[in-house]
Order: structure tokens, then C-alpha cells, then sequence
């Protein structure tokens, strides 16, 4: 027979569960330390952000300048920072996903998420 009535071991479920907020901790610590790159206009405009999304750098190339067509450069700017942010998703869901499914698919037996 199982000690409890067949409930998990409270004191792992907290030892798992303090292991997986300590890995995550560790993961966006490294996301914020990450770079990642965007670039739009074949490469005229490129924006740098980290893993966790912030902007850290813009470079645009002197021919994406045209005192005519502003527009066009702010559309560029955007694309580009949309693109590097897009690419920090992708790097959260590699460096986070599998911690959150431990979180939440089950990974710690006995908790209902």
C-alpha cells in the first residue's frame, strides 16, 4: 500500500516543481542575453532584438534613404523589427516550450494541469 492514500510524495512534486522554475529562470536569463536579427528590403534595413524581445539595434543602408519616400523606410523598419521579434518567438518557444509543457502536460504527476 502506498503511504497517504496513493498521492504522489508531496516533498518531490515541491523538489520537481522548484528543479523546473529554476531551469525556466535559467532559460530567460539566456533568452535576454540572446540576440537575434530580422531584415527586410533584401537586407536594407536589419533590426537586432534579444530572445525575450527587446530592441537592441537598428541598421539601415544608406540606399533604403530617400528624403522622398520616408514611407517606404518606415514600412521597411517595421518588416525588419517584425521579422527579428518573430524570430525571438521562435527562440522563447525552443528555449521555453519544452519547460512549459513539463509544467503543464503532465510533467509533474499528481497536479491537475
Amino acid at each position: 500500500m502506498i503511504p497517504g492514500g496513493g498521492q504522489p510524495n508531496m516533498q518531490q512534486l515541491l523538489q520537481q516543481a522548484q528543479k523546473m522554475q529554476q531551469d525556466l529562470a535559467k532559460a530567460q536569463e539566456e533568452l535576454a542575453r540572446t540576440e537575434v536579427e530580422g531584415q527586410a528590403g533584401g537586407g536594407l534595413v536589419k533590426a537586432t532584438v534579444t530572445g525575450s524581445g527587446e530592441l537592441r539595434a537598428l541598421q539601415i543602408d544608406p540606399k533604403a534613404v530617400d528624403p522622398e519616400d520616408t514611407e517606404t523606410l518606415a514600412d521597411l523598419i517595421l518588416a525588419a523589427v517584425h521579422a527579428a521579434n518573430e524570430n525571438a518567438q521562435n527562440l522563447q518557444q525552443q528555449k521555453l516550450g519544452p519547460l512549459a509543457q513539463g509544467l503543464g502536460g503532465g510533467g509533474i504527476p499528481g497536479l491537475p494541469f
